[in-house]
């Protein structure tokens, strides 16, 4: 029964993508758990934000390796030659496999063994403004956790064959034992071990994610053989798509440990606070953007390889209104209960009512920005579907640019009294605290995506010469105005709930954010199905008629 589940396959695209947005969802829920008990814990057995800052800069060089080599890198470049391989020979293609999987652990172990050796010199340029002492517990950490991306490097190989054979379900429990294991870690090995416990966490969920892809992969047709040829054309081929991206993800990549470096030199607790709205932010982009793209990209690879392209620009548009139809008022729900979402993640001990409203401030910026971060992640995989790494490259590269320029721009802006510093604070209902320097990042991360959203439409457009344009503007006029009526409702809804239940305990915060969700969802369904929006009913085929 367990191993039928397991190999459970998917049969459309927006199934699939339900398959990943439930497992992802479960994931990110994890994740924001996971916060809520790192502050916790870190209260009850370490320094603190103190030591939450330590943990998250000591994340950025192993998640710097995950993040260009691992986090759609090996599966973008994989899986549309392994798909052409495997179609041509069967016996070729699983030859394919076994030799990128050697490459890809001697290349993890090789380069992961570089950078424990210069850990210390890298940690004093991503945390400039951390003492010895953190710095030395910031080098401990990193080298433990440079295990990591070498178990999760491995992982990702499985997670391109899962895909091609449309096994969703296994894949996507993979990032769910991931932060099960992290939380493992901060409950059991925390108390025990103090902050190494955090690291020993990371290196548990690593391995659970690795061991729930390797049964389906071997169903799938995988068997391990000690292959090694480097001049393996298919594996140049691979090596070739995958530098490309491997530039592009580095971009973002690098966003990040710029804005650790900065924000290391402002008031304590502000990597935390910005890594913390981060994750609040990821939720809905991961849960629409992210599985929608992935659910999506075997389906484009397998079309443009068959030379389908009115297939594709219809499976394009689809997936691009769904996105849309769903990520909007989204975007529009979280802005407006910004705060009750900080207050009920993560407002336990040890987590000020300062840096509730800079984390909830950071959240409110970063929800202008789920659209675009939502469709980039789709946009990248129709390019990496044309076997295009270039062209999403200088994209990213022209992002990153604009993202570091802004974030220093900002944070110079936002440190004295001007009327920028003052509308923000006003708008964001920040006024009273003296340091409000950690919004700069969100706030250059916003433009940044909107930037990286525009330069990917253009050249998609270059290259496919058109687009379904009325139904895509169908669709983002009747969800704006569905969004806007929605956004009413909960003004109204928190207004009249406010004086039934005052916002005082934690019980009172949940029911008003229950009420409000649930008056939004319904307002927001009523409004689009009076307007006829067809993703309404694909979206409800999908769940109920089509399995």
């Amino acid at each position: 029964m367990i191993k039928k589940i397991i190999n459970l396959r998917s049969t459309t695209i927006t199934f699939s993508a339900s398959l990943i947005a439930f497992s992802v969802g479960v994931s990110a829920i994890l994740g924001l758990l996971r916060d809520r008990i790192l502050i916790r814990y870190a209260h009850m057995h370490l320094e603190g934000m103190i030591s939450i800052d330590i943990y998250f800069a000591a994340f950025r060089i192993p998640d710097f390796i995950y993040g260009i080599l691992i986090t759609g890198g090996i599966v973008a470049a994989f899986l549309p030659v392994f798909s052409t391989t495997l179609k041509e020979k069967k016996e070729k293609g699983w030859d394919l496999a076994n030799n990128t999987f050697n490459v890809l652990l001697l290349s993890l172990i090789f380069l992961c063994t570089v950078l424990f050796i210069f850990t210390p010199y890298i940690m004093k340029l991503i945390a400039p403004g951390f003492s010895t002492a953190e710095l030395s517990q910031t080098v401990f950490l990193t080298r433990l956790m440079l295990l990591s991306p070498i178990i999760l490097g491995v992982s990702s190989l499985f997670s391109g064959i899962l895909q091609y054979f449309d096994r969703f379900l296994a894949y996507s429990l993979a990032p769910i034992f991931y932060n099960v294991g992290i939380i493992f870690g901060i409950i059991f090995f925390t108390p025990q071990f103090g902050i190494t416990g955090l690291a020993y966490g990371v290196i548990l969920g690593s391995l659970l994610h690795l061991f729930i892809q390797i049964p389906p992969s071997i169903s799938s047709g995988f068997s391990y053989k000690p292959f090694l040829n480097l001049k393996q054309k298919e594996l140049r081929k691979i090596v070739y798509l995958i530098i490309p991206r491997i530039i592009g993800q580095a971009s973002s990549k690098i966003n990040i440990i710029v804005i650790t470096a900065l924000a290391s030199l402002l008031t304590a607790g502000s990597i935390s606070i910005f890594n913390f709205a981060n994750h609040l932010q990821s939720f809905p982009v991961r849960v629409i953007g992210v599985a929608f793209a992935i659910a999506a990209f075997p389906a484009f690879s397998k079309s443009l390889a068959s030379k389908e392209q009115n297939k594709f620009l219809n499976s394009f548009s689809s997936v691009v209104r769904q996105v849309l139809f769903l990520i909007i008022p989204i975007s529009v729900i979280v802005f407006l209960l910004r705060a009750y979402i900080v207050r009920l993640v993560l407002g336990v001990e040890g987590f000020g009512w300062w840096e509730t409203q800079l984390t909830a401030a950071s959240l409110g910026i970063f929800s202008f920005s789920f659209f675009a971060a939502a469709l980039v992640h789709v946009l990248v995989r129709v390019f990496f579907s044309f076997q295009d790494t270039r062209t999403p490259v200088i994209a990213s590269l022209i992002s990153m640019g604009s993202n570091i320029a802004l974030s220093f721009l900002f944070v110079w802006l936002l440190g004295f009294d001007n009327f920028f510093r003052f509308f923000l604070a006003e708008a964001l209902k920040i006024g009273g605290i003296i340091d409000i320097r950690v919004i700069a990042f969100p706030l250059a991360l916003l433009i940044s995506s909107l930037i990286h959203l525009i330069l990917l439409t253009y050249f998609l457009k270059k290259k496919t010469g058109k687009f379904e344009n009325m139904k895509i503007r169908s669709c983002l006029e009747k969800s704006l105005f569905g969004s806007f009526v929605m956004g009413v409702a909960i003004i109204l809804t928190l207004r009249i709930a406010g004086n039934v239940f005052p916002l005082d305990t934690f019980f009172s915060v949940l029911i008003q954010s229950i009420i409000a969700v649930t008056i939004a969802f319904l307002t927001y369904i009523g409004v689009t199905k009076t307007l006829k929006s067809p993703e309404l009913e694909i979206i409800y085929n999908s769940f109920f008629k089509k399995k």
